[in-house]
């Protein structure tokens, strides 16, 4: 594929939808705890039954073997359920989703040797600890009360979704263990560092909506193509790393940039083609477009609109100036000859 079948993966609208769909996934999150703290933690015992897995089963397949057949798939969404042990029995499960209920404990979870798929979102999880589960590829953990990143190790696991927990810092994500992960989600938690992402197989890091002041030690992360930051405190782009030369897209919108002349802190990235930088305080320059170019000559694109030839060549004729002024400045104004000693 070539670099302009790359770009055209990013559609100049793309910043909006996500921003809408940032906003809407706040408000369903603050609808979420608001009805939480409406109603008492104790909730009435209410167990998976044998009659809610009937409703809830489907896809037909056969099973290891190919000489019997089990349902795979398992849908049981807002049951309000508390209580899944009797998944335990089922263990040819590859798809499974207990989204929008009230789970604690997903241990059942883990005589799913077969797993392919999860989604616990919108329930009490704590954590989202499970023993090793080797074919498992997609989990997603949204919008629960899980404090850290502990005792997650599925090799094959490609897509995590942790967004809207409380995690303050990232620990315990073993790149020896999650050696197939390449989609990380961490949208909306607490965190204060992005320490403990290290990840070398990671290509896409999602970490808008925390508390961030800087990037520190990605820089390990050598083929991450896709970085957001929206909606952070980030105020210095120090901490970006000429070791990160995949990256191409960089979302730093509603931050807290000030001066223009951070961009040159980026030109470390070689392969950066699209940066979004809307909402920051640097916006209000209204030479801010021109003054990004000048710092990052290989630039394409800038919030929602690629750059023109136009202003491609009076980046380079300011960079041109910028670099002869800079070679008269290093040069003597006057040659002076040494005086003669006095005889």
């Amino acid at each position: 594929m070539s670099d302009e079948d790359d770009l055209e993966d990013f559609d100049a609208d793309q910043d909006d939808l996500e921003k809408e769909e940032d906003e809407k996934e706040t408000e369903e999150w603050e609808e979420y705890r608001k009805e939480g703290e409406d109603v008492s933690e104790e909730w009435l015992p209410i167990p998976l039954t044998e009659d809610m897995m009937k409703e809830g089963l489907s896809l037909l397949c056969k099973t290891g073997s190919g000489l019997a057949h089990a349902y795979v798939k398992l849908e049981v969404k807002d049951r309000d359920l508390t209580d899944i042990q009797l998944l335990r029995s089922y263990i040819h499960l590859r798809y499974v989703d207990v989204s929008e209920n009230h789970l604690t404990d997903l241990s059942p979870l883990n005589f799913l040797t077969h797993l392919l798929w999860l989604k616990a979102d919108g329930n009490r999880l704590r954590s989202a600890r499970l023993n090793e589960l080797p074919y498992l590829q997609i989990a997603s953990f949204a919008y629960n009360q899980i404090t850290d990143t502990e005792g997650i190790s599925h090799p094959r696991l490609g897509s995590l979704d942790l967004k809207g927990n409380r995690i303050r810092m990232v620990t315990g994500l073993d790149p020896q263990k999650l050696i197939s992960l390449h989609t990380l989600e961490l949208r909306g938690n607490q965190l204060e560092t992005t320490l403990g992402i290290n990840l070398p197989k990671l290509k896409n890091l999602f970490l808008a909506q925390n508390m961030l002041k800087k990037v520190e030690g990605l820089e390990n992360l050598r083929i991450l193509t896709t970085l957001h930051l929206r909606d952070n405190q980030i105020e210095t782009l120090s901490g970006f790393s000429k070791e990160m030369t995949s990256l191409q897209y960089l979302n730093l919108r509603g931050n807290v940039v000030t001066h223009v002349g951070e961009l040159a802190k980026l030109r470390e990235l070689p392969r950066l083609r699209a940066l979004v930088l809307l909402d920051n305080p640097c916006t209000d320059d209204s030479d801010y477009r021109l003054e990004a170019l000048v710092q990052i000559a290989h630039l394409e694109r800038l919030d929602k609109d690629f750059y023109e030839e136009e202003e491609r060549a009076e980046a380079d004729e300011i960079r041109q100036r910028m670099k002869e002024a800079q070679g008269q400045e290093a040069e003597p104004e006057h040659d002076f000859e040494p005086e003669q000693p006095s005889v």
